[in-house]
């Protein structure tokens, strides 16, 4: 079998911070990757689920914690028009958790909710970067739990809606990512490096993390990376929990139509504006730019370089997003306990039954019945907390 060399000699890496401890990324380049060409891999424990202790009712000086709710499920579940129909419902803020929602430009790629959904309810955690600044899991925590104080102080509830799950996990469950600050340099080397060397890599590496993170997902791959260069030590080695001091009340969506949904959207998607889109992204971050490997883009990139057609792309990208579904489904079963909305066969309360509940709050004509369901089991949370 032929020796790889070492992928990172070419590069002059920058020291490592002061206190880094632990083996050095470029130890695992050549070994790691002789060993992948080998077959040899070493076996990944399975993950589960955190110990997450449930936080009491009461606060230590005795007042009513504070409650979030998190609207939660896979892509093309519904989240976004049930989240509108909720935060209208109770007088809320939009606090979005997608990962690629984050980044400015990003529309039609990102299903992002339009100009008339922000219009009917005030959105916060989008278009918070240009795509070429990746925003790390610590900086978005931050800037998030910012949010949700504010609506906790103006509100008394603050609502998540999101599919992210690891956002989901850092905020719900206090998960601390460690604070190592962007490295634009490494971060370009390894870009140059290519994804499938780099998820190599980090398998030796960090075989955990490699195994929580999709081998396409460079932004993710790189942060790993990032972290065990800079402080010598596995990304999953150093996310501890700290549960945050507030309750929490999980609703996921997770309808029997998921993959004719996600097959509407890739269509439209592509049909919508997607192809220009992306060649305005390309036009001014680049072909380097990892957000543009990510499903919807990677294949809008493919038909503008005469590599695939508008139906091979679109055929491509409703496969690829059924396949992050599946994850996502996965994650939120390990993860995550919601109450799934529209699974009780005793059905939802009856309308009056909710307005009477919601002191007056009533539904909009037309909302389904899930938003009555999600209103009654949020009124439940909040008269728990006394």
């Amino acid at each position: 079998m032929e020796t790889v060399r070492d992928p990172l000699a070419a590069f002059t890496l920058a020291p490592a911070p002061p206190g880094a401890t632990g083996r050095p990324l470029r130890a695992f380049s050549a070994g790691g990757l002789n060993q992948a060409r080998n077959g040899r891999q070493p076996p990944s424990r399975p993950l589960t689920p955190p110990r997450v202790p449930e936080p009491s009712a009461q606060g230590s000086g005795g007042s009513a914690l504070p409650l979030t709710i998190a609207l939660l499920g896979p892509t093309a579940s519904g989240k976004t028009d049930l989240g509108i129909a909720l935060a209208e419902a109770l007088d809320l803020a939009v606090l979005s958790v997608d990962s690629r929602q984050l980044y400015r430009g990003m529309e039609v790629g990102t299903a992002k909710p339009s100009a008339a959904q922000r219009a009917r309810v005030r959105h916060e955690l989008l278009d918070l970067r240009d795509p070429d600044q990746p925003i790390t899991l610590q900086e978005f925590s931050a800037i998030a739990l910012a949010a949700i104080e504010a609506e906790h102080r103006r509100r008394g509830i603050a609502l998540l809606v999101g599919g992210s799950g690891l956002y989901l996990q850092a905020l719900l469950a206090g998960l601390t990512p460690p604070a190592v600050a962007p490295q634009p340099q490494l971060r370009a080397q390894l870009a140059a490096l290519g994804q499938p060397l780099c998820h190599s890599l980090l398998r030796q590496a960090d075989p955990q993390a490699a195994a929580r993170i999709a081998p396409a997902d460079a932004v993710r791959t790189q942060r790993a990376l990032e972290v065990l260069y800079a402080t010598g030590r596995p990304i999953s080695s150093q996310q501890g929990q700290q549960p945050p001091p507030w309750r929490v009340l999980e609703l996921g969506l997770l309808p029997a139509d998921l993959d004719q949904r996600i097959r509407q959207r890739s269509r439209a998607m592509h049909e919508g504006g997607l192809l220009e889109e992306t060649a305005a992204l390309l036009a001014r971050f680049g072909e380097r730019c990892p957000l543009l490997d990510t499903m919807g883009y990677a294949e809008a990139r493919r038909v503008l370089s005469g590599e695939l057609n508008l139906e091979q792309a679109i055929a491509l990208t409703e496969r690829r997003t059924r396949q992050y579904a599946k994850r996502q489904r996965t994650w939120f079963r390990r993860r995550h306990r919601p109450h799934w909305l529209g699974s009780s066969d005793a059905g939802p309360p009856p309308a009056a039954a909710v307005r009477a509940a919601t002191g007056g709050v009533g539904s909009r004509a037309g909302v389904e019945d899930l938003l009555l369901e999600a209103l009654s089991l949020a009124h439940e949370a909040q008269r728990d907390l006394g």
